[in-house]
């Protein structure tokens, strides 16, 4: 669809402040990896002066740092539900439908369990991502229209590409690069049940094209992400993770002459779901502790856990208590900042065996920032992590035995141990902060920028 006369471009200062809008997606009150980064990246580029709006979808984002979001919610998750399995619901006056917006509204139903399981929405994922053509057009328009006349932004955005059917109406609302960061997009779509898993890929391959680049924090993903969605190559752009250091520094302590008396304590700190891996670790852990080579070594466990996901976490500690460990592990709960670095702080080593290959591995990168470190699956963005930090050991993938060898390999010298997460911290203190992630995104941001402004036809596109 075209206008009748081209979009005027915003032009931005060279080297000055950038209007962002950046589109991210609520996890429905749980602790989503990509919120806390999105969060963490937007935070810095307020501190570093950009005009950065981080704008929730669905529901309000969960994070455990200050929390830099918009009150302010679009394809608020109730009206999207509603609009998909009501007929006619979404020809009603927004005056009706708003009101479920709120966050307050919003929190509440998600408090109730309302779970996102992917299987029992295909029909309402294709819809999203057919934008102007789906149930959800009146939730695209009015994003489109709030960003395009209210922030007016330098570039646009998007947390991923779940939420990118949108694209195309945002495409005659703004003449501002449009951006979608990748990061874990194929988790979800790869437990879509068929046709639907066919039918979103066909939707997401036509809205390709209309992306000018896909941000990345992994070598490993842009070559994943080239051949799962057909993205060329030259649009990716890859940045670094990156964390704030600032109370994790104050954690940590030079590394002492001898290590503590007592067990080796062993660490898990992620959502307690299949995915992530935590049978493969607690296998591991019953292995090593019936042979005996960490003597009375514990596991502490931590992250959220959802309703759908108690089963598969009583298994798992019925597993423990079956082997004669109840006294050997603890399940702390889900924590929040100070409860996490404090979690951290306890642990001589961390291991989440993710069975998926995770895109972007921030909970290994906050342990060893913390000082501690890890022994995780050599697949996914792991090796390229460890490899940048030096932090820790790669073992097979969905191998307990083998990861129970490297567990019992990293803490047979505790010392030697430790000094490696100390020296993996300062790695990350000179190299992978939120500030230089925040850095290299704003250039990804100008360069976009210049190129528009050098290519008329570039400059002038509107959908």
């Amino acid at each position: 669809m075209n206008h009748t006369a081209p979009l005027k471009p915003i032009e931005p200062p060279a080297s000055g402040p950038l209007t962002v809008a950046y589109i991210t997606a609520g996890g429905a009150g749980m602790f989503c990896g990509s919120c806390m980064r999105d969060n963490t990246v937007a935070r810095a580029m307020h501190q570093q002066g950009h005009d950065m709006h981080l704008i929730p979808t669905y529901t309000p984002i969960t994070v455990d740092e200050q929390n830099v979001s918009s009150e302010q919610i679009f394809y608020g998750g109730i009206n999207v539900y509603l609009e998909q399995v009501i007929p006619g619901y979404r020809f009603l006056p927004g005056f009706m439908t708003h009101w479920l917006d709120r966050p307050s509204i919003i929190r509440l139903a998600t408090s109730r369990g309302i779970q996102t399981n992917p299987k029992q929405l295909g029909a309402l994922t294709l819809s999203m991502l057919r934008g102007d053509s789906g149930n959800q057009r009146k939730e695209a328009q009015r994003l489109a229209q709030w960003i395009g006349g209210s922030i007016q932004p330098h570039v646009v955005n998007l947390s991923n590409m779940l939420i990118a059917g949108c694209v195309p109406t945002l495409r005659r609302h703004t003449s501002a690069p449009i951006v979608v960061t990748l990061q874990g997009d194929d988790i979800f779509l790869n437990d879509l049940p068929e046709p639907f898993r066919e039918l979103c890929f066909r939707e997401i391959r036509k809205l390709v094209d209309q992306v000018d680049a896909f941000v990345v924090f992994s070598r490993f993903y842009a070559d994943f992400m080239h051949e799962y969605f057909g993205i060329p190559l030259e649009k990716f752009r890859y940045v670094t993770l990156g964390i704030d250091m600032a109370d994790l520094d104050a954690s940590l302590v030079t590394v002492p002459k001898s290590i503590p008396a007592g067990p080796p304590v062993i660490g898990y700190l992620a959502r307690l779901a299949p995915e992530k891996g935590l049978h493969h670790l607690v296998d591991a852990f019953i292995s090593l502790r019936q042979a005996g080579t960490l003597g009375d070594a514990k596991l502490k466990i931590a992250g959220w856990l959802g309703k759908s996901h108690t089963e598969y976490a009583e298994t798992q500690f019925s597993k423990l208590r079956m082997a004669g460990l109840a006294h050997d592990f603890e399940y702390v709960g889900s924590v929040d900042r100070r409860e996490k670095i404090q979690f951290l702080r306890s642990l001589d080593l961390l291991s989440v065996p993710t069975v998926y290959r995770d895109p972007k591995g921030l909970f290994i990168l906050e342990a060893l920032a913390a000082g501690v470190p890890v022994v995780q699956p050599a697949h996914g963005a792991f090796p390229e992590l460890l490899e940048a930090t030096g932090g820790g050991l790669l073992v097979p993938p969905e191998d307990p035995q083998a990861l129970a060898g490297g567990i019992v390999a990293m803490l047979s010298d505790r010392e030697s141990a430790r000094a490696k997460g100390h020296a993996a911290a300062q790695i990350i203190r000179e190299r992978l902060t939120s500030d230089q992630a925040a850095q290299e995104t704003v250039q990804v941001y100008r360069d976009l920028i210049a190129q528009r402004q050098q290519d008329p036809a570039l400059a002038s596109y509107s959908g």
